[in-house]
């Protein structure tokens, strides 16, 4: 192995940024080591970065843990989805690998944290300017409902523009706009379910302000994130 192939070349992360879908798209058929160790710290930094601001108003272990869980979510998700997505894609039209299917998530993930870490700065600002932990629980929990929408419409916002960079990749290698539209939607789909359940197993948020800081609940698998979303958004605008 020669050092070239495992060096980082940060110059890749414009082109990804930009979608440029030739040079991606030789990125998916000649990946080097040194491409996977750049996507990998593009998605530890970034994404924890993001993670580090969520958990800072909760606590500086919160900030710690958060910092640690969304990059792995970022990562188990990817690993999730690469064989679900290879499966999809035939069907809309497409033959590709599973190596292949994996590298685009991957892509697409890194292009995410790369989105998150600039929201960082705007999220720890939104943080900074909340009011802290108080003793009135219905104060902390008004506080703790706008931080956690804030954070899942960045997310979410970070996780549709990162895919729909990769729809000109897609566009590219099916040669049809129907084909890649319907595979970036699967995609998507597959993106948002497994993404959201990881999320609510690990929980990568702020920290319910009753609760004690830990790294894992012990009723992890209890409830839905959707329903946490639901709860939070009643409880910030109908009360």
């Amino acid at each position: 192995m020669n050092a070239t192939s495992t060096s980082l070349n940060l110059r890749e992360i414009p082109v990804l940024l930009r979608g440029e879908s030739e040079p991606i798209n030789e990125s998916i058929q000649r990946c080097t080591p040194g491409r996977i160790l750049l996507y990998f710290a593009v998605i530890f930094a970034g994404a924890g970065l993001f993670g580090a601001a969520m958990g800072c108003w909760r606590a500086p272990l919160q900030a710690l843990y958060t910092a640690l869980k969304l990059p792995l979510i970022l990562l188990l998700t990817t690993l999730g989805n690469a064989l679900l997505n290879g499966m999809l894609a035939p069907l809309f039209g497409l033959n590709i690998s599973f190596r292949q299917s994996l590298l685009a998530i991957l892509m697409s993930f890194t292009i995410a944290a790369a989105i998150l870490a600039s929201f960082s700065p705007l999220l720890f600002f939104l943080v900074w300017n909340t009011p802290p932990l108080a003793q009135r629980a219905d104060l902390s929990g008004l506080a703790h409902s706008s931080i956690l929408l804030t954070q899942v419409a960045m997310i979410a916002f970070a996780g549709a523009a990162a895919n729909l960079r990769l729809s000109q990749l897609l566009l590219r290698l099916s040669g049809s706009a129907s084909i890649a539209r319907g595979i970036l939607i699967g995609w998507l789909a597959g993106n948002l379910l497994l993404g959201t359940q990881l999320s609510w197993i690990f929980r990568p948020f702020v920290g319910s302000p009753g609760l004690p800081v830990q790294f894992l609940r012990d009723d992890a698998l209890r409830g839905s994130f959707f329903d946490a979303v639901i709860h939070a958004a009643r409880h910030l605008f109908f009360q």
